[in-house]
């Protein structure tokens, strides 16, 4: 797909036109790099883990319905964001840990302020739930 800037429009492929400011909006530029439920979830964990530091495997047992490809992708690309750091030991077999970093630490407040929203709407905005 051909992407080109033009003054005042992006265009895509010719047919599409993307409003530059859609590219500047911090909704599409940020919280969409970490807003899938796999990035919110390890954040979440690795922020209640008592030590805030935890194995790939810790991780793994913790989230059961991940996969390992997929945990694995996730971590990396919360590492690449600079939310998550990786820390590797010279060690046979080799030990990796991950622990939240400072940005990832101070994105942690609105994350838990979101579940408890979640929390509290549930049956709001889930309307899909059979109920007994």
């Amino acid at each position: 797909m051909l992407i080109f800037a033009a003054k005042t429009k992006i265009m895509v492929s010719k047919k599409k036109e993307i409003n530059p400011a859609y590219m500047a909006c911090p909704i599409r530029q940020v919280v969409s790099r970490f807003g899938d439920k796999w990035s919110l979830l390890v954040l979440y964990t690795l922020s209640e883990s008592p030590s805030g530091v935890m194995r790939f495997g810790e991780l793994r047992n913790t989230m059961t319905d991940c996969s390992q490809k997929m945990l694995s992708a996730t971590l990396k690309n919360l590492e690449a964001m600079n939310l998550v750091c990786r820390k590797v030991y010279p060690e046979v077999p080799p030990r990796v840990e991950y622990r939240l970093s400072e940005t990832g630490l101070s994105l942690m407040p609105f994350i838990t302020r979101l579940i408890g929203w979640a929390k509290e709407h549930f049956h709001d905005v889930v309307t899909d739930v059979v109920t007994d």
